[in-house]
């Protein structure tokens, strides 16, 4: 076990946190939505002392060069503070999986065996420039009985700073114990120390770009729940409906560009004959379009496309296209290039769907729908974490129940072995 001395810049706060979490895992849920419910009101009362902060972390940035896309994910109004604060809300109504039975039975012996869920404990959490992260970190962890260590961005450090006080103020004053949410310097080293509080920090959730989780996955000493890029893709196959494939595709790609689940790659079945207009949509929509030959020949505005594209999240509006000769070279190809994200399908063939949705290794496979609907708010879940690529502990949507492990409780009438 790491010890608090070795660790000067989140030592204190990991202490805080692990007293924390042994109050947080035996309170009863309607203390846990009492408090949330406070948080998200104190979220809205506090807009403006919330937005101030915000503001001057957007400046700083642009200033500092900082792309659109992550601007835009940096970036509070009003009406996305009214989301967090609904997210909690929606917390609320959403049961507790604390005290779950996941199964039981009793064994021959007479033993009762039950598998009930419980709370993993001290949750750290290191992410990047999107502080509506702290929220719903602070919040899906407290409603699943756990202590949270936020390590944010430095350039939202204000913001967060400001969302942490609104938080904390408001948590402690509904009855949650002091250190229920934590934040961490927003420098390199305390990620490193964070990464190495073994015995003290449970498990780490990594959330933002490649590198960053990268660095987690490699460097940690502590159980990592690994979050992915989104190097996602939409199939059109050749019995797509036209008006549905170019709905599809537009939302997936455009609705939002800076986020995980919008599609970065296009693959279209050569036997589909709107592949012209398809292009056309979406250039007229405004996105550069990066293509093989087939697709540079079908549309005049495509540029070439090389490996390099392929294999890019470009969280803007870029995409990539390929003309497949089938199906299977469809499953090929995001077979060596996809993030395990979300994959997608625009089919009207019954036959194709089942391949696809069979063939296809990820964590969401959509079916004559967006990849935009990967997220846990749209699945019914609530807020989330992120969406997990990996296959343990858990895969998609970050939720609830995703944030517990499990306790055997083994019942008998004085039983010896």
């Amino acid at each position: 076990m790491t010890a608090a001395a070795e660790l000067p810049l989140i030592g204190a706060a990991a202490l805080r946190a692990k007293a924390a979490a042994r109050v947080l895992r035996t309170l009863p849920t309607d203390t846990k939505d009492a408090a949330l419910t406070a948080m998200a009101e104190a979220l809205v009362e506090r807009t403006d002392e919330i937005l101030a902060a915000n503001a001057a972390d957007v400046e700083a940035a642009a200033a500092a060069g900082t792309p659109g896309s992550v601007l835009d994910r940096l970036r509070l109004d009003p009406a996305r503070i009214v989301g967090v604060a609904d997210a909690l809300r929606q917390l609320v109504a959403l049961p507790d999986p604390v005290g779950d039975v996941v199964r039981g039975s009793r064994l021959p012996n007479g033993l009762e065996l039950t598998q009930v869920r419980v709370p993993l404990g001290v949750v750290g959490i290191v992410y990047e420039a999107r502080p509506n992260v702290t929220v719903d970190a602070a919040g899906l962890c407290l409603k699943s009985g756990n202590a949270a260590l936020l390590r944010g961005s430095a350039s939202a450090f204000g913001t967060n700073t400001a969302l942490i006080a609104v938080l904390t103020e408001a948590g402690e004053k509904a009855g949650l114990p002091a250190g229920f949410v934590e934040l961490l310097p927003a420098d390199r080293a305390s990620v490193g120390e964070l990464l190495n509080a073994r015995g003290l920090v449970d498990v780490v959730i990594p959330r933002g770009g490649a590198s960053l989780i990268q660095r987690v996955v490699r460097e940690s000493r502590v159980p990592v729940i690994e979050t992915g890029e989104g190097n996602c893709h939409v199939y059109v196959d050749a019995s797509a409906d036209p008006a549905i494939a170019e709905a599809v595709v537009l939302n997936s790609k455009t609705h939002r560009v800076s986020v995980c689940n919008s599609a970065e790659t296009l693959l279209v079945h050569r036997d589909v004959p709107f592949l012209p207009q398809l292009l056309a949509a979406l250039s007229g929509a405004g996105v550069t379009l990066h293509g093989d030959d087939p697709a540079r020949s079908a549309h005049d505005d495509v540029v070439p496309a090389t490996d390099e594209d392929w294999a890019t999240e470009y969280l803007s509006m870029d995409m990539a296209v390929r003309v497949v000769d089938d199906l299977p070279q469809a499953l090929e190809h995001i077979a060596r290039w996809s993030t395990g994200h979300t994959e997608a399908i625009v089919a009207d063939s019954a036959a194709a769907i089942a391949e696809f949705t069979a063939g296809v290794d990820a964590a969401a496979v959509l079916v004559n729908a967006s990849t935009r609907f990967t997220d846990g708010g749209e699945f019914g879940f609530g807020a989330e974490i992120g969406i997990s690529t990996q296959k343990l502990h858990a895969r998609g949507p970050l939720g609830l129940p995703e944030l517990t492990s499990t306790t055997y409780v083994v019942t008998g009438r004085g039983h010896t072995r």
